[in-house]
């Protein structure tokens, strides 16, 4: 009888297991969703993420899903069920920027997700053709201006699209500077840095993590940084605001949850993500991209996306920036 009984109870023991494991194989993997092309600076920190995080939370994949400025690989994340664990690389644009661009919206970037951790942020750097530059005697942000001044309208500054940060960050840099000069929106930063350095647009306020090697090759000569002050990736260069006092807009990335993730699970990840950040590795791949990885997780970001979001529908409306 007790023979029996072993063998009945090692059976559902057997059954209990494969039927774990079959509910194990029937999740869905992770998935961190990159609203842009693969390559760039978001892409290539998802990665960087999704092998660091893998130890503790299992096989983590990356999706690009471009389109819409970023809006559409967000609105599908944000629609998402549970089951499909899906995160997405949210940045400035599309938690912060976007929604203030368009009457119809596709989501609501506070009310339909739930942050988990701030990835890195950037200054944008202000750039032109070296060749450009040199031609002109532009040297730095205060020569542009006097440029400007004596030459309104005779240059072009490209952006990666209307309503992109590099184009808010023109129209910033022409209001507080009281100078003129037109727009040309292309598709992506990429195609904007070719035009730059075809010569068919004359700056572009572009991320620093994009422009970085192009820089560092003496192809483009920068101007100057975004942000409040220096950045320690590009030494000896200013930052637009010790010539151009206000002047403070920065590109931030970071990961995003739909709103529906449990509690438990939104720290667990954040954990998991901030410890890839932090390891030697991680650091080390992100330094080379020129970029710091962050520390603020789950409340902490919130509050800092919150602010932000304040603060772009301030800058969209004073700039009078629509898109629909």
């Amino acid at each position: 009888m007790m023979l029996a009984r072993q063998v009945v109870g090692s059976g559902l023991l057997a059954l209990g297991l494969a039927a774990g494991g079959v509910a194990a194989a029937k999740q869905a993997p992770l998935t961190i969703v990159v609203p842009y092309a693969a390559g760039g600076p978001l892409d290539k920190s998802a990665r960087i993420l999704a092998e660091g995080a893998q130890a503790q939370l299992g096989p983590v994949q990356v999706d690009n899903r471009p389109g819409a400025g970023g809006s559409q690989g967000a609105a599908a994340v944000a629609k998402a069920p549970a089951s499909e664990r899906l995160l997405i690389m949210g940045a400035v644009a599309t938690h912060a920027v976007n929604p203030w661009l368009s009457k119809d919206f596709p989501y609501d970037p506070i009310r339909d997700f739930k942050p988990i951790a701030l990835v890195a942020r950037t200054p944008n750097v202000l750039v032109m053709s070296t060749a450009q530059a040199d031609a002109l005697g532009i040297r730095s942000t205060t020569d542009l201006v006097k440029y400007l001044k004596a030459h309104p309208d005779q240059l072009v500054f490209g952006s990666g699209g209307t309503g992109s940060i590099g184009h808010i960050a023109g129209e910033m840099f022409k209001s507080l500077t009281n100078t003129r000069m037109a727009h040309q929106p292309f598709p992506g930063a990429g195609p904007a840095l070719k035009a730059l350095q075809g010569g068919s647009v004359a700056l572009v306020f572009d991320n620093l993590a994009s422009s970085l090697p192009l820089i560092r090759e003496g192809k483009l000569k920068a101007l100057g940084v975004t942000s409040l002050g220096p950045d320690s990736a590009l030494p000896g260069v200013p930052s637009i605001n010790s010539e151009v006092p206000g002047f403070n807009v920065s590109t931030w990335f970071g990961l995003f949850a739909p709103a529906n993730l449990p509690e438990a699970e939104a720290r667990r990840y954040a954990d998991a993500f901030s410890a890839a950040m932090r390891s030697a590795g991680g650091r080390k791949q992100f330094q080379a991209m020129g970029l710091e990885p962050e520390e603020l997780t789950l409340e902490g970001f919130g509050t800092f996306v919150r602010s932000e979001y304040n603060k772009y529908e301030f800058l969209i409306k004073a700039a009078k920036i629509r898109t629909q």
